[in-house]
């Protein structure tokens, strides 16, 4: 499956807060706030400071990742760049492409990581090995 065409590029988003005295509500809206249709949520949680999770691209599958409480780092990796990003407010959102390698590290104790994916879970569309994602992003 030949994705090296693929022309997105991750990027972080604020959305919109709302609040008063009575506290804080952050809204994410899909094709609002979000380029695609989400069809899968998971979040991430109880993970510690020095475990590292990810290690993978896909083929298809485009998240949004929030830390909705405490913080955490994201490195990127698209085979041309290589970045990280800092996850550590509930209005900041990650909206992470196939194309890129990501590693998720430096967990706060704290730390609830969720995921808003753009299709259910294939074992197919994951790439777990980083020279298959050279063969299919690096050119």
């Amino acid at each position: 499956m030949s994705s090296s065409s693929y022309e997105y590029t991750s990027q972080l988003i604020e959305i919109s807060e709302l609040g008063d005295e009575r506290g804080m509500l952050a809204v994410i809206e899909e094709h609002e706030d979000l380029p695609f249709e989400i069809k899968r949520v998971f979040y991430i949680y109880g993970t510690r400071q020095d475990i590292r999770r990810g290690f993978h691209a896909h083929y298809k599958t485009r998240q949004a990742l929030v830390a909705v409480a405490g913080s955490c780092k994201v490195y990127l990796d698209n085979a041309k760049r290589n970045t990280d990003v800092l996850l550590d407010n509930p209005a900041k959102v990650l909206i992470l492409e196939p194309n890129d390698w990501h590693e998720m590290y430096d967990f706060s104790s704290d730390c609830v990581l969720l995921v808003l994916a753009s299709h259910l879970y294939d074992a197919e569309d994951y790439i777990r090995d980083y020279s298959v994602f050279l063969e299919v992003y690096g050119s």
